[in-house]
């Protein structure tokens, strides 16, 4: 099979332990892009949390994607268009604040450009939302009321603080929305507030069908739980060595590890 295109998790799988990517698996995805491959960066993080490492892998020059919201957003790097979006629906945005005011946790969102922008907190700061500033190099700001403040298209939301809390809060949510939002915890002290139906498979099968390349054309590579969906659609799966065991037996293939250029591995064995 002649692949085209290959999309990379980030965190675990493009980059290492130190959030970086190292210079042998960067010059092999530039030496790709220059051969006419496409690379697409598929990330739970919102689009500014992605930007810097498309930047350093030059996708704009080379006509690359950022998928972010983990699918809810995809970016056309070359022209900084967004492609393809699924948001939450503003009218359910003051209860979220209510209900996030109602059980003591932290609500945020994202009011972002393409490579700029802040997570705005309704309901005060607290040390994971200070997290999630840190991973995504996002200032916050922290506004009066958050319910009226978000008039803005929004792709997710996002509520903090102690797990049983968020329990409870998630309870509430659902039984209102869980035919209307996707609630899930990604980590016990974050609760994410999705539009329903957002994936990264689903996500990827629109941006083929845009750019005419097919699925059995398609490397997607990640360890993550939300990546298992790629890879079960990919013409090659790949997950990392140090991915979950699921992800694993999901995948058409194992390489090594993200601290071990696992990418470059995939580079050399699928794509030269």
């Amino acid at each position: 099979m002649k692949y085209k295109i290959i999309v990379l998790d980030l965190d675990g799988t493009l980059t290492n332990s130190n959030k970086e990517i190292t210079p042998k698996t960067k010059e092999g995805l530039m030496d790709i892009q220059k051969k006419g491959y496409k690379v697409v960066l598929a990330s739970g993080r919102p689009t500014p949390g992605v930007v810097g490492l498309a930047k350093e892998l030059e996708l704009e020059k080379y006509n690359g994607y950022i998928l972010s919201y983990n699918g809810a957003r995809i970016i056309d790097c070359n022209t900084g268009n967004v492609i393809y979006q699924k948001t939450v629906p503003n009218e359910v945005i003051p209860d979220l604040y209510e209900t996030a005011k109602k059980h003591d946790v932290r609500v945020i969102s994202y009011d972002i450009d393409y490579d700029t922008g802040e997570i705005v907190s309704g309901n005060g700061i607290d040390k994971y939302i200070e997290l999630e500033s840190s991973i995504n190099n996002l200032p916050i700001k922290e506004v009066d009321n958050f319910g009226e403040y978000i008039t803005f298209p929004v792709n997710k939301c996002l509520m903090s603080g102690d797990h049983e809390k968020l329990v409870k809060a998630m309870e509430d949510l659902q039984k209102k929305y869980k035919s209307y939002l996707s609630i899930y915890f990604s980590e016990p002290f974050f609760l994410e507030i999705m539009p329903q139906n957002v994936d990264k498979a689903q996500s990827l099968l629109m941006l083929l069908s845009q750019i005419g390349i097919s699925s059995n054309e398609m490397i997607c590579c990640g360890d993550g739980f939300n990546d298992i969906s790629m890879i079960e659609i990919a013409g090659l799966g790949v997950a990392m060595e140090n991915a979950q065991e699921l992800v694993k037996d999901a995948a058409d293939y194992v390489t090594l590890s993200n601290d071990n250029d696992g990418i470059l591995h995939v580079i050399n064995k699928f794509m030269e």
